[in-house]
């Protein structure tokens, strides 16, 4: 299972879902593209996504409510850290 973040205009985090691995696998591979794309799916073409991981191995922390996604150093930050 992976999980994705759904992003506002300003790269808050408004919702994360689980998705299948069935739905991100591209010829036997994990892909992040396949799986925003099953979300745009489900979801609307005009939302954003961004692939998160439960257990903090890439992304800096598991993305939750509210949490900010820094695009120019690819991490999720944590509501109470930003000041």
């Amino acid at each position: 299972m992976a999980h994705f973040a759904e992003l506002d205009n300003d790269n808050k985090v408004i919702r994360v879902i689980v998705v299948a691995n069935d739905e991100l696998m591209n010829n036997g591979v994990e892909s992040e593209a396949k799986g925003i794309n099953f979300c745009k799916s489900l979801f609307g073409q005009d939302t954003r996504w961004v692939q998160t991981s439960y257990n903090s191995s890439f992304r800096g922390t598991y993305a939750g409510f509210g949490y900010t996604y820094d695009a120019q150093n690819d991490v999720f930050v944590s509501p109470v850290t930003q000041e």
